[in-house]
Parts: structure tokens; sequence; C-alpha cells
């Protein structure tokens, strides 16, 4: 028997394990999914390989005792690698993962109470029901999108259920992230959760629409910059409305004519967009009138725009408070 087919069988981007099969088995210790792991040795075991710098990549540590583990790696060379793993359920209570790069493991409902996951990569992670009670949680990168949320996308049959893990995700990040002061990433993770409970609804839905309105607006609650685009967006296009209906001016009417010239109706639009911005803030100085259709612009402008300014002006004073 030829010394390369006692190698482990596992292939993953890093290439093929090195390590040895076990005894009857085409993989590892670590990739036999076969293998009992839930020894108390598995932990000291798991640090020793870490301390060889190879990728540890696709390991299966389903239900593991690795309290207290340490990952760090102290001699200052790059991170632990512990990528793809399978490491559901497993007892990770103390843990030290000082920028230990997890991605893409699955730490479905793992116990990471009182880790310490500063600096780590958990993007990809697989997060549902995970443990995460007093960990440090500091500059965790926690990447673009969940886990779940890029299943959704690809498996758009299967989305509902999977957007609605994902709301379980973002808002169990969101309250250990409350919990720990760290209110700018609980705000992040908010949003998500908002949002995909508002995917869950059906298509077209009054609800679904509404809740895409307020995410639009305000990013619900989360975007004070949003109800100022907003606010820019409403005031450009009633000055619009205005130019083509007309509003009074004294004794004339300022309004568009193709009979007048470009510089003309130039500035008609500029007063039109002064007039906008006095309706929109309510402060009304009575030197233009709306006119006709105009009028009714105008009270939803004013509605609007007062709605608008204390809505900003709540969002602003959250966002500092934080």
């Amino acid at each position: 028997m030829q010394g390369s087919e006692h190698h482990c069988s596992f292939l993953g981007k890093y290439g093929r394990c090195q390590d040895t099969a076990e005894p009857g088995s085409r993989f590892c210790f670590w990739h036999d999914p076969d293998v009992d792991k839930t020894g108390d040795e598995v932990k000291a075991r798991l640090e020793t390989r870490a301390e060889t710098g190879r990728p540890m990549e696709g390991f299966i540590l389903r239900k593991a005792n690795l309290d207290n583990i340490d990952l760090v790696n102290h001699s200052g060379g790059n991170p632990y690698q512990l990528v793809n793993c399978d490491l559901s359920r497993a007892s990770l209570c103390n843990g030290h993962f000082y920028r230990v790069d997890l991605s893409g493991s699955r730490l479905l409902k793992a116990n990471l109470a009182n880790a310490n996951l500063h600096r780590a990569n958990l993007e990809g992670c697989n997060l549902l029901g995970v443990n995460l009670k007093n960990s440090l949680l500091d500059h965790v990168h926690w990447g673009d999108k969940l886990y779940q949320e890029r299943e959704a996308a690809a498996n758009p049959d299967n989305a509902g259920a999977l957007f609605e893990e994902a709301e379980e995700s973002a808002r169990n990040i969101r309250r250990h992230c409350e919990n720990l002061g760290m209110m700018r990433v609980a705000g992040r993770f908010y949003y998500q959760e908002r949002v995909f409970h508002r995917l869950q609804m059906p298509k077209y839905s009054r609800q679904r629409m509404l809740s895409y309105l307020v995410d639009k607006i305000s990013g619900y609650g989360e975007s004070p910059l949003r109800v100022v685009f907003f606010s820019m967006a409403l005031i450009l296009f009633c000055s619009f409305i205005y130019l083509f209906t007309g509003i009074q001016d004294g004794d004339s009417v300022v309004r568009f004519s193709q009979n007048l010239e470009l510089v003309q109706n130039l500035r008609y639009w500029l007063d039109c967009l002064y007039f906008s911005v006095v309706t929109f803030t309510t402060l009304g100085y009575g030197d233009l009138t709306p006119l006709g259709l105009s009028r009714m612009v105008a009270a939803c402008e004013a509605f609007t725009g007062s709605f608008s300014l204390a809505l900003f002006v709540v969002l602003f004073v959250k966002k500092t408070i934080r």
C-alpha cells in the first residue's frame, strides 16, 4: 500500500488534507463524521493541530467539548483558520478566538458564552441560535450578508423559511450587541431584522409596501440621512408640480410656458423651488400663494414636511445619544 493512500480524502479550497486517515476510513480524525469527538481530549488535540499553521478546513466537530480552547496564534503569525467547519451544538465557552478565521462555519446553537471573539471573522457563518452571552464582539467581521440571506437568494422556493431564520439570527446578534453597548452594530442588525421580516410578507401586500416605504424614508429609524434625501427629493418634485400648475406672485402668475425664454422659465422654477421649501418647512411667508391644483399639493407637502422634520430630529437625537 502506498503512503499516499493513508492520507485523508477530504478536498477543500486549500487543497487536500494532509492528515493521516483513520484505520478503516477514507478520512482523518477531523473529517470523519463517524468518529466521536465529544471527549475531553479533543480540545488539546485541536490546539496542537492549530499550532502546525495548516488551515483547519471542513472539520466536523458537532457537539464537541471545546470549553476554554485557545486558538490564538501567540507566535504573532497569521491567525489560525477554522473555516467551513461544522461546530453545531459545540461547547466553546470561555474560548479564545482573537482574530481567528471562522468564516463559513456552521455555529448552529453553538455555545460561545464568555468567549473572546475580538476581531474574529464570522463571515458566512450559520449563527442561528448561537449563544453569545457575555462574549467579546468588538470589531467582529460579520460579512455583508447573513448565511440564510445568501441561501435564500440561491433557493427562492425556500426563501420564506430562510428569511425567518435570518430574522432570528439578526435579532439574537442585535440583542447581544445592545447589552455590550455596541449600538452602531446593533443598529445595523436591527435594520436587517426589519428587512427580513418584510421579506416574509406576501408580495404586493399593503403591509409589505408600507414597510418598504418606511425603509426608504428612514431605514427603519436607523438612517437620518435618508430622511434628508427624501425631503430634498420631495421639495424638488413639488417645485416642478408648482411650475406646471402655477402659483400666484402678487398680480402675476408664475407658470411654465413654451412661449417664454429658457432663462425666464428657469427663474420661474427658482421661484417655485423657493415656494416648495417654505411650504415644506411650514414657514409660509405669504409672498407666494398656490393656485388651483397647487393648493392640494402644497397642503400635502406641508403635512409631509412637518412629519419629516420631526422624524429627522428624533432620529438625529437617537443617533447622537448613542
